[in-house]
């Protein structure tokens, strides 16, 4: 394997942030800003600099390389693969009348199934309904293949998301990438860092990803009454205080964060599915306990591998990043601690991420979690 990868600041030239070298037609994942995204020859610039690569765009919250995070920026991470081969496929929610659910299961169709070894998923992140969609890719392969992936984002703008496939970024675009070889090794984990606190509501109304009732009353009341003052910061400080949500019937819990509130209906808006009858409970987190989660997530990723990672992929979710604030390269450092400084690092800051529980293979919508994904040939 080997890579190349150069980052672009606002109003500054290319930099490489590791060597250049010439790849043989290149995996190139090009994660950024949106409005610098939106550059009208953003994708013949990456192609000048890799003529024959693949190219994948998403706009981001912040892109993550080596142990840094940028902001109003773009990270180019080129990886030309010497013993394994990709297949790139692609689908869009606003060009089919396909829900989510049927979006994810036709997107994953599409592979060749034979030999084929683990999918990474670039969403849009404004249109999609994150749990359907994972609901739809695990039902093409029966919830037996490792697929990881994050939603785009918009930084705290919430605008709109992009992403493409060798051609310029655009809204609704989703992008999905096979992965096929005999020796190549695959390992993810995920984790969290946020506790629970207060009592335990049953979800009373809802529908879709749209919460309205709990325990009988409005749920945005309800909300905002533990909120307090913080209340006159909706939506944004949402993203603080998640929900844990539990299933009757599911092994694990679930953190669904809130994106937007409907002042009208008394309703929350969140980022997955939520299901009537399940228990919510609201949750909090400092800076230590996600650094200490982003670390956890890192080990037992890497435990169960036969080979040392040559590449890492890390999606954290933008709640993350807003607690983390001006320490928010910490929980970058945290993982470089447990993988090594010479695994090349690419990702990015999300509006959820997608990823099997530790443990499991179906994958799941997450948010607010550290979710790492880690390759070798």
């Amino acid at each position: 394997m080997k890579t190349v990868q150069l980052v672009k600041h606002k109003n500054q030239d290319w930099k490489y942030v590791i060597e250049n070298q010439a790849l043989k037609a290149p995996l190139v994942l090009v994660f950024g800003n949106r409005l610098m995204l939106e550059d009208d020859s953003i994708y013949e610039t990456i192609k000048q600099l890799f003529p024959d690569g693949h190219i994948i765009f998403g706009s981001t919250c912040a892109e993550i390389s080596a142990n840094t995070v940028n902001e109003e920026s773009i990270t180019v991470t080129a990886i030309e693969f010497e013993k394994s081969t990709f297949e790139v496929k692609t689908s869009n929610t606003l060009n089919t009348d396909l829900n989510s659910f049927k979006t994810g299961n036709h997107l994953i169709n599409k592979f060749n199934k034979s030999g084929l070894k683990y999918i990474f998923v670039v969403s849009e992140g404004s249109f999609i309904n994150g749990s359907q969609l994972s609901k739809g890719m695990n039902a093409a392969l029966n919830g037996n293949l490792l697929i990881t992936g994050g939603l785009c984002g918009d930084n705290r703008r919430f605008e709109k998301t992009i992403a493409s496939y060798n051609e310029n970024p655009k809204e609704g675009e989703l992008v999905a990438i096979g992965f096929y070889g005999e020796t190549l090794e695959i390992s993810s984990s995920i984790h969290g860092g946020w506790t629970p606190f207060g009592p335990q509501r049953i979800v009373t109304k809802s529908e879709g990803n749209v919460l309205y009732e709990l325990d009988g009353l409005p749920a945005l009341d309800l909300y905002k009454k533990y909120l307090g003052e913080k209340a006159k910061d909706l939506p944004g400080a949402a993203l603080l205080y998640p929900f844990s949500v539990t299933i009757e019937g599911d092994r694990q819990s679930i953190v669904r964060s809130i994106l937007n509130i409907d002042e009208e209906k008394q309703a929350v808006i969140l980022a997955g599915d939520i299901v009537e009858n399940a228990k919510v409970q609201l949750m909090m987190t400092n800076v230590d306990n996600i650094a200490n989660a982003s670390e956890r997530a890192a080990r037992q990723a890497i435990e169960s591998r036969i080979n040392k990672p040559q590449l890492a992929i890390l999606i954290s979710c933008i709640g993350r990043k807003i607690v983390l604030d001006q320490r928010v390269e910490e929980e970058v450092e945290e993982v470089i601690e447990v993988i090594g400084e010479d695994v090349v690092i690419s990702g990015f800051y999300s509006y959820g991420e997608i990823a099997p529980f530790h443990g499991e293979s179906a994958c799941q919508l997450h948010n607010q979690t550290m979710a790492i994904t880690l390759l070798s040939e």
